[in-house]
C-alpha cells in the first residue's frame, strides 16, 4: 500500500481524504482479522451563505429560496418566509407533503385544523399533509420563518408562483391551475373572518 492508503489506516475511519487532488470518501471495515476499505468520491455538500438563494414575492408573504430537490436528493427542501405586518396566507391543505416551521422573528401565528397557536422566535411547529392550515403575522412587526418540506418537490409552486406574481397580480384561474398541479386545495373557512378580526389581517384574495 502506499503512503496516502497508510495514513488513512491510521484515522478514524468514515472521512474524506484527498488522493491526488481528489476527495475520496473512505469507510474501513473489520472483516476478521484483515482489513476492507470501501472507498467513493466524497458526497458533495451544498452551502448557502446568510442572506443568498433567489428570492421572489407570493403575494402575501416573501420567499427565499435555501435547499431544493436537486440539493437533498429529494428527500426535503428548505425555504424562509418573509411575514410584512398584517400577511395572511390563505387557508390551504396539501396532499402530497408534510411541512415544518421554525419562527425566527417576531410572531407567527399558526392553525391546523381546529388547532391555533402563536409562536416567537425559535418556535417550531409540525404541519401535517392532509389537514387544512394557515399562518399569518400575529404581531405588530415583520415576522420570519424557515419552511422544511418533505418531501421536497413544493418549493417549484412557489417558484412558479413568484413568476405569476412578478408579471402583476395573477388571475385566480392561474393560480388554481398552479395549485392543482401541485396537489393544493384552498377553502374559505367559516373561522376565517374572526381569525383576520382579532389580528387585523389583510384579507386573502378572494376573501
Amino acid at each position: 500500500m502506499n503512503a496516502a492508503v497508510h495514513s488513512m489506516l491510521d484515522t478514524s475511519p468514515g472521512r474524506s481524504h484527498t488522493i491526488d487532488g481528489t476527495a475520496v470518501y473512505i469507510e474501513i471495515l473489520q472483516k476478521g482479522s484483515g482489513v476492507i476499505m470501501i472507498s467513493s468520491e466524497a458526497p458533495p455538500i451544498t452551502v448557502v451563505q446568510p442572506g443568498d438563494g433567489q428570492e421572489g414575492n407570493l403575494g402575501t408573504i416573501g420567499v427565499a429560496f435555501k435547499l431544493w430537490d436537486r440539493d437533498t436528493g429529494g428527500a426535503l427542501s428548505i425555504v424562509e418566509h418573509p411575514f410584512p405586518v398584517g400577511a395572511l396566507v390563505p387557508p390551504h391543505m396539501h396532499t402530497r407533503e408534510d411541512e415544518y416551521s421554525i419562527v425566527t422573528e417576531g410572531q407567527i401565528g399558526f392553525r391546523s385544523g381546529d388547532r391555533e397557536v402563536v409562536l416567537g422566535a425559535g418556535g417550531y411547529i409540525t404541519k401535517p399533509r392532509g389537514e387544512l392550515h394557515t399562518m399569518w403575522n400575529a404581531g405588530q412587526e415583520p415576522a420570519r420563518m424557515i419552511e422544511v418540506i418533505s418531501p421536497a418537490g413544493f418549493e417549484h409552486f412557489f417558484r412558479e408562483m413568484t413568476d405569476l406574481t412578478a408579471a402583476g397580480a395573477p388571475q385566480l384561474p392561474d393560480v388554481m391551475a398552479l395549485a392543482d398541479r401541485y396537489g393544493l386545495l384552498f377553502d374559505q373557512p367559516e373561522w376565517l373572518p374572526d381569525l383576520i378580526a382579532r389580528y387585523h389581517l389583510n384579507p386573502p384574495p378572494g376573501g
